[in-house]
C-alpha cells in the first residue's frame, strides 16, 4: 500500500506562552498527545523545564512576552532551527485583584502589557513566517471577563482587547492560509487558586451555582478546545471566540430561579 500524502510530514510545531503550569501546561500536553512537537515557554524557565521534561521531545524556552527583545530572540532562534511555527498559543497572563479606584498604574499596566501587549508582540514575531509558509494557526486564550463584567477590571479590558485583536488578525491573515481564533474560559480550577483556597476552602464552590453545567472548569477543558481550534478539523473556522465556560455566558439559572422564572426541573 502506498503512503498517504501526510505519512512522512513532520509533526506540527506548536509554541505555548505561559506554559510553566496550569492551563498552559495542559495545552502543551494535549497538543503533544495530538502529535505536535511542543515548545514550552515561560518567563520562569525552571517551570517551563519541569513541564517540558514530562513531555517526550518537548523543548523549554525562556520567553518574557513583555519584552520585544526576548520575543524576537526566542522566535528567531527557534525558526532558524526548525522553520516557521505551525501553531502559536498566546496563553501568558497575569490578573491583578485590587479594587478599581485603588489599583496603581504598575498593576493595571502589567495586566494590559502581558495579556494584550504580549499577544501583539508574539503575533508580530510569528505571523510573518506563517504568512510566508501559507499555513498556521494562532489560538489566543481570552476569558469570559472579556465579554461580561466579573471583576478584575484591567484584566477584563485586556481580554476584551485580545478578542478584538483575534478578529482583526483573522481577517488580515486568512487569505494567506493562517487562522486566528480565541477561547474564553470561565472559572478554571488551576494552581492560581491554591493560595485563596488555603484561606477560603469554599471559594470555588461558591462559583458553581452560576455555571449551568454545575461545576467549574478544568485545565483539560480549555486545552481540548485549544487543540481543536489549532487542528485540521477546524480548518474553516477563523476569527471566532469559543466560550469554554459551562454555559456561563449563555445565562444564569441561579438568577432565573431567584426571580421566579420557569426552569426545567428534571423531576
Amino acid at each position: 500500500m502506498s503512503s498517504g500524502p501526510h505519512d512522512t510530514a513532520p509533526p506540527r510545531r506548536a509554541l505555548i506562552t505561559g506554559a510553566g503550569g496550569g492551563i498552559g501546561a495542559a495545552i502543551a500536553r494535549v497538543l503533544h498527545a495530538g502529535g505536535a512537537a511542543v515548545i514550552v515557554t515561560d518567563v520562569d524557565l525552571d517551570a517551563a523545564r519541569a513541564v517540558a521534561d514530562a513531555i517526550e521531545g518537548a523543548e523549554a524556552v525562556h520567553l518574557d512576552v513583555r519584552s520585544e527583545r526576548s520575543v524576537r530572540s526566542a522566535i528567531g532562534a527557534l525558526t532558524s532551527r526548525h522553520g516557521p511555527l505551525d501553531v502559536l498559543v498566546n496563553n501568558a497572563a497575569v490578573c491583578g485583584n485590587i479594587e478599581f479606584e485603588s489599583t496603581p498604574e504598575p498593576v493595571w499596566s502589567l495586566d494590559l502589557d502581558v495579556v494584550l501587549g504580549g499577544a501583539i508582540r508574539m503575533c508580530q514575531a510569528v505571523l510573518p513566517g506563517m504568512r510566508e509558509a501559507g499555513r498556521g494557526a494562532v489560538v489566543n486564550v481570552a476569558s469570559v471577563n472579556g465579554h461580561r463584567y466579573f471583576g478584575n477590571d484591567a484584566y477584563g479590558a485586556a481580554k476584551a482587547g485580545l478578542i478584538n485583536l483575534t478578529r482583526g488578525l483573522a481577517v488580515q491573515y486568512g487569505p494567506y492560509g493562517v487562522r486566528v481564533n480565541s477561547v474564553s474560559p470561565g472559572t478554571i480550577a488551576t494552581p492560581v487558586w491554591d493560595e485563596r483556597l488555603a484561606a477560603d476552602p469554599h471559594a470555588l464552590d461558591r462559583a458553581v451555582p452560576w455555571y449551568p453545567m454545575g461545576r467549574v472548569g478544568t485545565v483539560d477543558d480549555v486545552a481540548e478546545a485549544v487543540a481543536f481550534l489549532a487542528g485540521d478539523r477546524a480548518s474553516w473556522i477563523n476569527g471566532i471566540d469559543l466560550p469554554v465556560d459551562g454555559g456561563l455566558l449563555a445565562g444564569s439559572r441561579a438568577m432565573a430561579v431567584d426571580i421566579g422564572a420557569a426552569v426545567v426541573d428534571g423531576g
